[in-house]
């Protein structure tokens, strides 16, 4: 279990989904399903976060070739304008109670947030949440960076740029790779599981 106690970080760095945004895939496989005339599940069965996945996450290529990968791997013929609208129903809101943690956490130390994102879902959430993401000094994103977690140069990347010790930095995410990635690299980590687990974090740093 990390042990956090106040005084113990000088900067928080949030992932963005199921941590601040609440995210829900299966609103994209509905939409792609309803233009397709097919059942969910049979896009369900098909989908897989393959190559030009993380490609497209880093930047490496475009979104309509990304979406040109799934229309053959998911074998669908909708337009690039419905897969996107899909790929943009994702955003399910803000997670609970963090509207209230981001600022009261602000005003104590820096946040940072670090995402594996691709560049529609950055021109996205960028205008949606901009509000929420305001609280935040610097977005890194891996389509932005041309690094992904958990690898180990993405979380090096991240913990130069923000230029404090990687032990001095409390990391939030909901996936157990990353948080194993980021310990491994130095970081402080907190699996996040439930919507509570960043308030309890807090309270431990005293925030």
């Amino acid at each position: 279990m990390t042990s956090l106690s106040p005084g113990s970080a000088d900067a928080l760095l949030f992932d963005l989904g199921r941590v601040v945004l609440d995210i829900d895939f299966s609103k994209a496989i509905a939409c792609w399903a309803g233009h397709a005339g097919c059942q969910p599940e049979a896009i369900i069965a098909r989908y897989v976060r393959d190559e030009a996945y993380r490609l497209h996450e880093m930047g490496k290529i475009s979104d309509a070739d990304y979406f040109a990968s799934l229309r053959s791997s998911l074998g669908i013929g909708i337009s690039d304008a419905q897969f996107l609208e899909g790929w943009n129903a994702i955003f399910a809101g803000e997670m609970p109670d963090i509207a209230e943690l981001l600022p009261r956490a602000a005003k104590q130390m820096p946040l940072y947030a670090f995402s594996n994102t691709n560049r529609p879902h950055v021109d996205f959430f960028s205008k949606e949440y901009a509000g929420l993401l305001g609280h935040f000094r610097e977005l890194y994103l891996s389509s932005s960076i041309g690094l992904r977690k958990p690898d180990a140069e993405a979380f090096d990347h991240v913990v130069a740029a923000i230029g404090v010790p990687a032990e001095r930095i409390v990391f939030f995410d909901d996936l157990a790779e990353n948080i194993e990635g980021a310990r491994a690299r130095g970081l402080t980590a907190v699996h996040v599981t439930s919507p509570r687990d960043v308030g309890n974090a807090l309270k431990e740093l005293g925030i």
